[in-house]
């Protein structure tokens, strides 16, 4: 045996894979987004009978009953739940590499799933959303806002990148998309001699949630011994400066948002008083995604919409 060959005997996930029918997969799918045996057998040009069948073999092939009848419907077992996600983005690549045409973004019909906080999507998903009805018209962008930064958003969402503030570990790799920075943001009512560190210690802070963790400017408050109080935690950060410009007190708030909010709602933003890094945007791709050709073109497509942001 060449260098070149492998030897597949040696291989466990391979030597599996070589006793399975890859037929099954198709209406494996087909049955677990339809939820329905006739249905699916429809989808994919069965007869009822043959899914019945195939569905019994799939059931011997995962361990697992996959569907199991809820009344007068049938539901997915947790087991099948988790399979839909990786299996319709393993068929997908399936599709894409046996297929002859390569990737053109002008006729190219995927949905696309991103994965951000929806200040994030505030800042740059119209950008986004701008860019791809002009270049991929017949793509479905599809926005998972979340505050959640597990892993599983990879494997149960189908998200194919992530927009993630650097302040949030990951354990993939990441590349910066864009700078913020943070800012102090008060009512537009708030005494006008007060300074940005007299505002900090004197109104009452709404803060972002962002717990066991704690945001790197009040840490830095913290250090500087700061005394403050706390009026309100959000676990959306989109919410601060509504409730800053119509309750009052004060926040501190990545500058992008708070700019944008204003003139709308009479909000007064002084710089962060104390020395602090910028916060930077990080793209963090789906490990599993395969398809580089589309990955370098999405890549570019982003990196374009954060180019037309007006300057933090």
């Amino acid at each position: 045996m060449s260098n070149g060959d492998r030897d597949w005997r040696g291989d466990v996930e391979f030597g599996r894979l070589a006793s399975v029918d890859l037929n099954l997969l198709v209406p494996l799918l087909a049955l677990l987004e339809e939820e329905s045996v006739t249905r699916a057998a429809e989808r994919v040009g069965m007869s009822q009978p043959a899914m019945s069948h195939a569905l019994q073999r799939m059931r011997r092939l995962m361990g697992d009953e996959l569907l199991v009848r809820q009344g007068t419907g049938m539901v997915l077992t947790p087991r099948a739940m988790e399979l839909i996600a990786p299996l319709r983005g393993a068929l997908r690549r399936t599709a894409r590499l046996v297929s002859a045409t390569a990737f053109d973004p002008a006729t190219d019909n995927r949905e696309i799933t991103m994965a951000m906080t929806t200040s994030t999507v505030f800042v740059i998903g119209s950008a986004i959303s701008r860019l791809l009805a002009e270049r991929a018209p017949n793509m479905v962008l599809r926005l998972v806002t979340t505050t959640m930064r597990s892993p599983t958003m990879f494997t149960d969402d189908g998200v194919f990148v992530t927009l993630l503030s650097e302040t949030f570990p990951s354990p993939y790799p990441r590349e910066r998309l864009y700078e913020d920075r943070w800012v102090v943001v008060a009512p537009g009512r708030a005494p006008r001699d007060a300074d940005a560190p007299a505002l900090l210690e004197t109104l009452p802070h709404v803060i972002f949630d962002a717990s066991p963790a704690k945001l790197r400017p009040y840490t830095i408050l913290d250090e500087e011994r700061v005394k403050y109080s706390v009026r309100e935690k959000v676990t959306d950060s989109l919410l601060i400066p509504h409730l800053v410009g119509n309750a009052g007190g004060v926040a501190v708030q990545r500058h992008r948002v708070a700019s944008a909010f204003r003139d709308t709602l009479d909000l007064r933003v002084e710089e962060f008083p104390f020395p602090i890094q910028t916060l930077g945007i990080d793209m963090i791709w789906n490990p599993r995604f395969a398809d580089e050709q589309f990955r370098v073109w999405l890549r570019a497509l982003l990196a374009e919409a954060a180019s037309t942001l007006p300057t933090a």
